[in-house]
């Protein structure tokens, strides 16, 4: 099977863009014969396409490796909640820093911020299936919308969202009846031609969604109506800024990009890092600097402000001989020469 590479314009929130999972390396281990795959997909995402019956799928299908496999999946997230269940085999497995190893029967479920990778750098051997739902949010606190063909009453489709957004849990056994639902998941993405199993994988989603609520309910497991305020979203993105220091951030674009208001962002900022939002950038900036600064001695000053996010290396300068109390060049050679 040859797999075409899907060229997407990414999802932005403010100045973060979220890019649905290319999957190179399966791509790559599936045209050198290392598995079985099969998927239907949209986006960027490997696979048959799928087709606007299914809209809120992004995903869904299986992979089926019986031997020894030389690559991985490495940390990404995805746009949508994603459902995983191993029939078989091993499966190194990590979400949100939290390492283990997948057993048959295990599930896992990652919310759209939940960084995870498959492979521990590779995948082990094993039947390992997939549901990518698309539910628009991209932060805690925003309200789930779940397809219209999702045909849960109201009260079991709210408690299973709140079920899911008010606990961080990653991995559960599944029953029988989970497995022979991706079972048949996996036979209807086999048999699909064009769409023509769009009314039955609707169903068998319908059915995975109504099994997990009774799986979550019966596991009891913890909930925390924290988990889903809009500080934790600004908490998140923070972190995320760190990765995007370089980007020409307002405090305007930095609550665009957490998903809430203006005000709420600032407070929400003070109450996290006892710093407004410019303040904290800033701080960031000077200490990656720093880092350059030391790990690249070869580095010119106006370089290190460039990587850095700064304007000009003389605002640079100034900024960090207010925080440091010396310029970038002498902090430099004082390091340097007491190492």
């Amino acid at each position: 099977m040859k797999l075409n590479v899907q060229n997407i314009t990414p999802f932005k929130v403010g100045e973060i863009e979220y890019h649905a999972d290319t999957c190179l390396p399966l791509i790559d281990a599936v045209n050198r014969n290392k598995l079985k795959f099969k998927a239907l997909a949209r986006y960027t995402y490997p696979g048959d396409r799928l087709t606007d019956d299914t809209l809120g799928i992004n995903s869904i299908g299986y992979w089926d490796a019986n031997k020894p496999q030389d690559w991985g999946l490495d940390w990404h997230r995805n746009e949508g909640i994603e459902i995983h269940f191993l029939e078989s085999g091993t499966m190194p497995y990590a979400q949100q820093g939290e390492e283990m190893e997948l057993v048959p029967n295990s599930l896992t479920i990652t919310r759209p911020w939940e960084m995870h990778k498959v492979g521990s750098p590779s995948i082990g051997m094993g039947k390992f299936y997939w549901l990518i739902l698309d539910l628009n949010v991209r932060r805690p606190h925003q309200n789930w919308k779940w397809p219209d063909w999702i045909c849960l009453a109201p009260k079991d489709l709210e408690k299973l969202t709140t079920i899911l957004r008010h606990n961080e849990k990653i991995c559960w056994k599944a029953d029988k009846r989970i497995r022979e639902c991706f079972q048949k998941i996996g036979k209807a993405v086999d048999s699909d031609k064009e769409g023509d199993k769009a009314s039955k994988i609707r169903i068998l989603v319908n059915n995975l969604l109504l099994l997990l609520l009774d799986l979550l309910i019966v596991d009891e497991v913890s909930l925390n109506e924290n988990l889903t305020n809009s500080s934790r979203s600004v908490k998140l993105f923070l972190k995320e800024l760190e990765l995007n220091l370089t980007e020409n951030w307002t405090v305007e674009k930095m609550a665009r990009s957490s998903g809430v208001g203006l005000t709420r962002f600032t407070h929400h900022c003070k109450q996290l890092t006892n710093l407004t939002p410019m303040k904290f950038l800033m701080l960031k900036r000077i200490e990656m600097s720093k880092n350059i600064l030391i790990e690249q001695p070869d580095i010119n000053i106006s370089d290190v402000a460039y990587l850095c996010g700064f304007s000009t290396s003389q605002y640079f300068a100034t900024m960090f001989k207010k925080q440091e109390k010396c310029t970038p060049i002498i902090f430099r050679k004082r390091v340097l020469e007491s190492v």
